[in-house]
């Protein structure tokens, strides 16, 4: 004879069950979904080369005729990819607390936009979002992936095993692996006062033990909007930088004027058999005749430049897995004095 069942419980599984199974209202989250993902970078494709022409229609026109789809693509692949990870990373760790959460909400309850986005998107997708946000996303950051990861697979401690001793040691076993891994870093960060680092390199993996798992019924509700709320905020507020970051390398050119020679510091547009176009970073665009053109050197953004002095295992805390190999394989060389001398 079979043990007796909650029929709450499974009155519950049987509408999440349903709302999956409704082919109308899958289509509508499925093209919701892909229109922000595919519709997102090409609207932030066109904004940055606003903001670097400085508003300016006729600048702006300059750089769409002279810079192709393929280096917006790249641009935005190398600038914003962070910020596509992020997006899709927290779309899809809420999402999975709010559809586990729904379902012991009435039939009449609405599901939340995030749940039934991550309700009609593949697993293969999900993991790759985490994957490109495990390149691309700072090392001092990543730690988040774990609470994230944990949320997007309702990953708890229960899972781990049947019986709560081994339950016990396993999740043990696993926080010290963790805390021996970032051991030389936490004591180089306490020794600093980066009390921030500290924060994020601890308080991660204990969130991530605690956060699957279904919500009180009481907190679904508000909290379905804040959290989209919250997560479109957090987005234009990231937005912003990457939207003003340039799609075209910085650098200093050296001109020989008819008396004496000038650097110009800013972005090469175009050059051709007469002129060498370059956008100056303080605004305008300069028409230079490419035999007056003596010497031209690539320069570091200010953005690029390290603000702690901390390393996980030879790896700067602020790069990425994808910047720190590549260091690596090509090690910072030393800064021309021409970019550090040029206003």
């Amino acid at each position: 004879m079979r043990g007796s069942t909650d029929p709450t419980t499974e009155a519950g599984s049987v509408r999440g069950r349903a709302v999956r199974a409704d082919p109308e209202r899958r289509a509508r989250a499925s093209q919701s979904f892909w229109t922000a993902v595919v519709g997102v970078p090409a609207v932030f494709s066109v904004l940055r080369l606003g903001v670097e022409a400085g508003g300016e229609l006729q600048t702006t026109l300059l750089l769409v005729a002279n810079v192709g789809p393929v280096n917006l693509v790249a641009g935005f692949l190398t600038t914003a990819a962070r910020l596509l990870s992020t997006a899709l990373v927290a779309v899809f760790a809420l999402g999975a607390v709010l559809a586990v959460s729904a379902d012991r909400m009435p039939a009449t309850f609405r599901r939340p936009l995030f749940a039934r986005w991550t309700e009609i998107t593949p697993d293969w997708f999900v993991v790759a979002s985490f994957l490109l946000a495990l390149i691309t996303w700072k090392l001092l950051y990543l730690p988040l992936l774990l609470p994230a990861f944990a949320a997007a697979f309702q990953l708890g401690p229960a899972r781990l095993h049947d019986r709560l001793g081994p339950r016990v040691l396993i999740v043990v076993g696993l926080l010290g692996g963790y805390l021996w891994f970032f051991w030389a870093t936490l004591t180089d960060a306490v020794a600093q006062r980066e009390l921030l680092v500290v924060v994020l390199l601890v308080a991660p993996p204990v969130l991530a033990l605690a956060i699957a798992g279904p919500l009180p019924a009481r907190v679904i509700r508000p909290l379905s909007t804040l959290t989209e709320l919250a997560v479109a905020a957090v987005i234009v507020w990231a937005a912003l930088p990457v939207i003003s970051t340039p799609v075209l390398p910085l650098t200093v050119t050296t001109v020989a004027g008819p008396q004496a020679t000038e650097d110009l510091r800013g972005h090469v547009v175009s050059v051709d058999d007469v002129s060498m176009v370059i956008l100056q970073e303080r605004g305008g665009v300069r028409y230079v005749p490419v035999d007056q053109v003596r010497a031209q050197v690539l320069c570091p953004a200010e953005e690029e430049l390290p603000r702690h002095r901390l390393r996980i295992h030879d790896f700067h805390i602020e790069d990425s897995l994808l910047e720190g190999l590549g260091r690596r394989v090509r090690p910072v060389h030393r800064i021309d004095a021409a970019c550090r001398t040029t206003g």
